[in-house]
């Protein structure tokens, strides 16, 4: 193919294109913009403001740990005679009740001795004393020749001063005996729950042998973790006060729901949780085993459980108390104010869990919408479900 016809063809497509492409523009319709728009406002719900005095609730979480705990071991030596049945992991026991025995039979044996010899150390005593009557008689006769010693050697007075010691010895060595010989019944040192038990009947046990660990019964200790800016608002008993606030403890996990105990914030722990930072508390709840009531239904505490702990914070006076969720970025809140949308700045001075408790911004009376809207702008106009519309009406001529 010559280049002259080939320059002909696509001249001649070239012309075709151009004459579809006036045909379209030239029978495309006109727009017209004919009838009137209508701005809408937006519908949405709102509460009514209150203020009033609230006291906020703190959440914290913690770890049940003991308020009383010992590593049980025997001050003598021997073969375990007998246990009690409550020493046994899991059971409960009183102050002075009785765990386990000890073979005494050495240690009366040794107490018997101890005290004959104090018997004859009196004994001596009484003997040395009459040999006083005679020395003093003696002295009487040599009295003006003697010096101050050997006035003290007539008199026998080392001989008397060394049999009273043998006497306050002798008295030494029965108290201790007698003591060895209480410490073979092993009590316990107060009212406690047993967690382990390490021995048996005929075990051999030392003084540096572990018999059981326990665990007091009166009380447990909560450590929770409070954030440091919030402890302005706990009021925590100082020096030896032992009532603090009241508390109450939940464990969601392992308790039906609407179920707590209650307990009582006890001391501030001087320093901070290594990891999180946040400030330590302890709080104290009584009969943690739920031991001295006859109610079923009062959950037990467990030792090293995680639980949540609900601390009543100091009292807010002429606050607004709102929903978190209606609290928006930057602290702000939106209100409505005849029909329009008004983004106004809060002073939040408390949160809990729940609610913000608000100082400044708001009053009582104003309108807060509750509803998430997609578009915000300060002004935007809004209404009320059932309410009239409220925006103007604004048309345009047609085109």
């Amino acid at each position: 193919m010559s280049w002259k016809k080939t320059l002909f063809i696509s001249i001649g497509i070239l012309v075709i294109a151009i004459g579809v492409i006036a045909l379209i523009f030239s029978t495309e319709p006109t727009a017209e913009q004919a009838g009137a728009t209508r701005a809408t406002p937006m519908l949405v719900d709102v509460i009514d403001v209150e203020k009033g005095d609230y006291r906020p609730t703190i959440q914290a979480m913690g770890t049940v740990r003991p308020s009383q705990e010992v590593n049980l071991s025997p001050r003598v030596s021997g073969e375990v005679e007998s246990l009690s049945d409550a020493f046994t992991p899991g059971g409960y026991i009183e102050k002075g009740e009785q765990l386990l025995q000890i073979d005494s039979s050495d240690y009366r044996n040794t107490l018997e001795q101890r005290k004959s010899e104090l018997r004859q150390a009196r004994a001596d005593l009484n003997i040395e004393m009459g040999r006083q009557d005679v020395a003093r008689q003696d002295y009487q006769l040599f009295a003006d020749t003697l010096s101050e010693e050997n006035k003290s050697l007539v008199l026998r007075e080392p001989q008397l001063e060394s049999a009273r010691s043998i006497v306050e010895s002798a008295q030494a060595a029965v108290d201790q005996a007698q003591l060895d010989l209480d410490r073979t019944t092993i009590e316990a040192p107060f009212n406690a729950h047993i967690l382990t038990r390490n021995v048996n009947v005929g075990s051999q046990v030392s003084t540096n042998e572990t018999l059981g660990h326990l665990v007091g019964l009166d009380n447990y200790w909560i450590e929770a973790t409070v954030p440091v800016s919030k402890l302005r608002w706990i009021t925590i008993p100082e020096g030896n006060e032992q009532n603090g606030t009241e508390v109450r403890v939940r464990n969601r996990t392992a308790w039906p729901p609407d179920t707590y105990r209650e307990g009582s914030l006890f001391r501030l722990i001087g320093t901070l949780e290594d990891q999180t930072r946040m400030a330590r508390v302890l709080v104290r709840v009584p009969d943690p085993q739920a031991y001295k009531t006859d109610d079923p239904d009062v959950p037990r505490l467990m030792l090293g459980s995680f639980v949540e702990v609900h601390i009543p914070a100091d009292e807010l006076e002429d606050v607004v108390r709102l929903n978190r969720d209606y609290v928006r970025d930057d602290d702000t809140v939106w209100v409505m104010d005849d029909g329009e949308l008004n983004i106004r700045d809060v002073g939040v001075v408390f949160r809990d869990a729940r609610y913000a408790y608000i100082k400044s911004g708001l009053s009582g009376g104003d309108q807060i919408v509750t509803t998430n809207l997609s578009t915000v702008s300060d002004g935007a106009p809004l209404r009320l479900e059932g309410a009239g519309d409220t925006a103007s009406d604004t048309s345009s001529t047609s085109q």
